[in-house]
């Protein structure tokens, strides 16, 4: 069996392969609802044999959500859709996790197929907020949140946590990656505030952690918990690999298990040399300096490619979105392309290449 196949346990979870499907956007949800279009979607993962399911970023209020055709998990209605979606990946032998977020001065927009990109308010779109009213290029200038408002976001997510533990859930992620609100906080280039939220490095990582912390208190303590970071700006003067590095130490200590490692997206000015794997030397760099599972994400595209990191140490899992969006038994192709045995649905295995030995 190669690496990659191997099963990885986390807390009380032995999840079956390290090939895991990133969270992704599908702007398919009616009033922070799922329905079939996931139910398909996220499905299809599941019959194609990836160890891990992450379902895409699900606003834990309604002016959380990226667009108004994004999901939530703020109600009990979501959850009973949400649980069709986790009850069914289940039956296929895979597991699932959910990526709760705010998405913050990138809120509000209109989704797929609409030619403006800011939904109206007679379209269900609203004020976004931020840690400071800076807009991202081409949005417009969001709403600074109020220090007395923070009490009531970090309880918004603990209760979508709550709710993803009713919804059938495996595990669940935070996210602070990509320029959403976490991330805008903890970004210097984004948080101007002069409170106890703003300015210093303590500070500007201070509601990660207090929604971290308030996350593992709300779901059972045998739930592994993952956190998604941007571990750079990309940026002069921004966030840097360095702090990821402190915020991972700070995070292991409140509980989180896994930190999930992407980059950019919260400055436009960010430069950065795409080419395949370009992101897994900054997992490797947490995890060579942080007792903390790490995933690592960025045009993997090939099985040897996905392998030789898991076999060399930088990550401990992969992560891969385009590839499964255009394959998604793509976890299936791979792991015959390293000559492993892995199980697939009964319906499919007629079409299965490698035997049994």
């Amino acid at each position: 069996m190669s690496h990659l196949f191997e099963s990885i346990r986390i807390r009380e979870l032995t999840i079956k392969n390290r090939l895991w499907v990133s969270p992704m956007c599908q702007y398919s949800a009616t009033n922070g609802v799922v329905g079939d279009w996931h139910l398909v979607h996220l499905g299809a993962f599941a019959t194609g044999g990836a160890g891990l399911i992450i379902a895409e970023a699900s606003g834990v209020n309604p002016q959380g959500r990226i667009s108004v055709a994004c999901p939530g998990l703020w109600n009990q209605e979501q959850v009973v859709a949400w649980k069709r979606v986790t009850d069914f990946i289940h039956h296929e032998g895979s597991l699932c996790a959910i990526q709760l977020a705010h998405a913050g001065r990138k809120a509000g927009t209109t989704g797929l197929d609409s030619d403006h990109q800011m939904a109206t308010e007679a379209e269900g779109g609203w004020q976004a907020v931020a840690p400071s009213a800076l807009a991202y290029e081409g949005y417009p200038v969001p709403r600074a949140l109020g220090t007395e408002e923070i009490p009531s976001l970090i309880a918004d997510f603990a209760n979508a946590a709550r709710n993803a533990v009713l919804a059938g859930f495996d595990a669940v992620e935070i996210h602070a990656a990509h320029g959403y609100l976490l991330n805008e906080f903890m970004s210097p280039l984004s948080n101007e505030r002069t409170d106890q939220y703003g300015g210093s490095f303590e500070n500007r990582i201070r509601l990660m952690l207090e929604v971290a912390e308030a996350v593992r208190e709300s779901i059972p303590s045998t739930m592994p918990l993952f956190v998604r970071i941007s571990a750079s700006d990309w940026v002069d003067g921004g966030w840097t690999i360095e702090d990821s590095i402190v915020l991972a130490e700070r995070l292991t200590t409140i509980g989180v298990d896994l930190m999930d490692v992407s980059s950019g997206g919260n400055d436009h000015r960010q430069v950065i040399s795409v080419k395949p794997g370009y992101q897994v030397h900054f997992a490797e760099a947490i995890k060579s300096s942080v007792d903390i599972a790490v995933g690592t994400v960025g045009l993997i595209t090939e099985a040897q490619q996905a392998n030789d990191i898991i076999q060399n140490g930088q990550a401990d899992v992969v992560m891969a979105a385009r590839e499964f969006l255009r394959n998604p038994h793509w976890a299936h192709q791979v792991a015959e392309e390293l000559g492993d045995f892995i199980e697939w649905p009964s319906q499919y295995v007629r079409a299965r290449t490698l035997k049994k030995s």
